[in-house]
């Protein structure tokens, strides 16, 4: 399939939390990511815009009843920009690891100044 976007990691956090998941859970973040480089439109259930954020979305993996999010934005269009992750406990996504995906993305931008 080709690829309409690139996707990255920025730093070491997604790389680090990917290695922590099961193999199962790996397995099914790679199929997310892979959608999100190669799908015009990126459904909902994988991706979606975080209400209240400039431009922050979080990939969301389901496995069982299981969830998991890795947020990530989108750089002129066609990059995406992974940051951190985590495993999703509660019906809300904690601020705390929201404002942490903030940071990073201002980072990412203040960086390529």
């Amino acid at each position: 399939m080709e690829k309409i976007r690139k996707v990255i990691a920025y730093k070491n956090f997604f790389v680090d939390f990917l290695k922590k998941q099961p193999i199962k859970v790996q397995n099914k973040i790679f199929k997310i990511i892979e959608a999100i480089e190669t799908l015009e439109r990126i459904p909902t259930n994988y991706l979606k815009q975080i209400t209240g954020t400039n431009g922050l979305y979080e990939a969301r993996i389901l496995l069982g009843t299981d969830i998991w999010r890795v947020f990530c934005f989108f750089d002129k269009g066609k990059l995406v920009i992974l940051l951190n992750g985590f495993q999703k406990k509660t019906q809300k996504t904690p601020k705390n690891e929201i404002e942490k995906a903030i940071n990073l993305m201002k980072e990412y931008y203040e960086s390529r100044k």
